[in-house]
């Protein structure tokens, strides 16, 4: 486990614009954007019969909430390529899934201003549950086309691997 320290230097909070996705140890073109990494745990009110008039709680099932990304159509047919893994029209009946590898597993990487790697997530288990390969299309619009995947997953983590860097200082001549 990688031993963490603290930057003194560093005051801000890291920004939200700046990150990488990875799947099949290739990073994933021209993602725009990623849903938040979200668990819910279900609570289970409880209470003995002898007890007063309250209830206690105690956690029950935890929920990792779907994950959606986004990103321009391209002639890129990676969202395409794994959505016809879960549902392939063409394949023909009984064969519509590739169950042998319709699941990925996904690393998540944020980095700093300076480009460095500051926070990773892996996320597991991951199938696509939603395709959506163009947008509603207008001709009086003036927009990016924008392709989607909604991916199901079955938990996520921190790269604890990943140590807060030492930030670049420039100095002058």
């Amino acid at each position: 486990m990688a031993e963490f320290t603290q930057n003194a230097q560093r005051f801000d909070p890291y920004k939200n614009f700046k990150f990488r996705l990875k799947w099949d140890g290739q990073y994933v073109a021209g993602i725009s954007k990623v849903s938040p990494l979200k668990r819910t745990t279900e609570v289970v009110p409880h209470r003995s019969g002898g007890d007063p008039s309250s209830s206690r709680k105690s956690p029950g099932r935890t929920e990792y909430e779907a994950l959606t990304l986004e990103r321009g159509v391209t002639h890129d047919l990676e969202f395409e390529r794994w959505a016809n893994k879960v549902w392939n029209f063409q394949a023909g009946p009984g064969v519509e899934v590739s169950l042998a590898d319709f699941r990925k597993d996904l690393i998540l990487e944020m980095f700093n201003e300076a480009g460095q790697v500051v926070l990773g997530y892996k996320v597991y288990r991951c199938w696509v549950s939603e395709f959506q390969a163009l947008p509603e299309l207008d001709a009086n619009a003036n927009a990016v086309a924008i392709q989607s995947i909604k991916l199901e997953n079955e938990g996520w983590e921190r790269d604890v691997d990943i140590p807060e860097p030492s930030e670049p200082t420039f100095t002058e001549p």
